[in-house]
Parts: structure tokens; C-alpha cells; sequence
């Protein structure tokens, strides 16, 4: 996506103890995003939620959690987020998946490194 168009916003709600074969699923996640050709990713770390069974994940200091909640956000064309969709599946076992559409104002990279 090079240029102002309408897009998806896949959003991964997981958590950061959440793994897969071993590796943290957030990275797994974005791993495969990249591997998949998609415009890029990013991970969220929060700092206080629950999620279905209710129970607060917090980052307060007498309350420590070691698993706090995760979002992985990424926004590509349409058609490409439909086509990673089931790669994703088979990684998220437990969390949840959103899809929205979005405008997209500016995507600019350097060329230089």
C-alpha cells in the first residue's frame, strides 16, 4: 500500500504469555504477517484488561501479571487480510480477532537504511 486508500485494521487480542510451539504468539504472529507479504505490523502491550473469563491483567507494581494483555494491529488492502485470515487461524487458539475498515491518510518509507 503505497498511496491514500480504503484498508482493513485486523486487530489479535491475545496474551503476552499466549504462545505457539513454544515462542510468544504475538511475535509468531508477526512473523507471519511478514512472511505473508502484508504492510506491516505492531504490537501493543497494555497495561490493564480481562477478557473472557473476567480475570484483571494488571501492570501495577504490587499486583504483578505475567500475562498482560497483547493487541497485534495490522492494516493492509482488503483482499490481502482476507487471504492471511487462515494462516492466523491455525496460530490463535484462545483471544480475540476483530476486522474494520479504515481510510488510509499516508503510508511513506525511506529508501535509505
Amino acid at each position: 500500500m503505497k498511496q491514500s486508500s480504503e484498508a482493513e485494521l485486523l486487530r489479535v487480542f491475545i496474551g503476552e504469555s499466549d504462545k505457539y510451539q513454544g515462542r510468544p504468539l504475538y511475535e509468531v504472529v508477526v512473523e507471519e504477517a511478514r512472511r505473508c507479504g502484508l504492510a506491516g505490523a505492531t504490537v501493543l502491550r497494555g497495561t490493564l484488561g480481562f477478557g473472557a473469563n473476567s480475570r484483571i491483567h494488571t501492570a501495577k507494581i504490587l499486583r504483578l501479571s505475567e500475562d498482560l494483555p497483547m493487541v497485534v494491529e495490522i492494516v493492509d488492502q482488503p483482499e490481502r487480510i482476507a487471504a492471511f485470515l487462515p494462516e492466523l487461524d491455525v496460530l490463535i487458539k484462545e483471544g480475540l480477532v476483530t476486522l474494520e475498515r479504515v481510510q488510509v491518510i499516508a503510508y511513506r518509507h525511506s529508501h535509505t537504511e
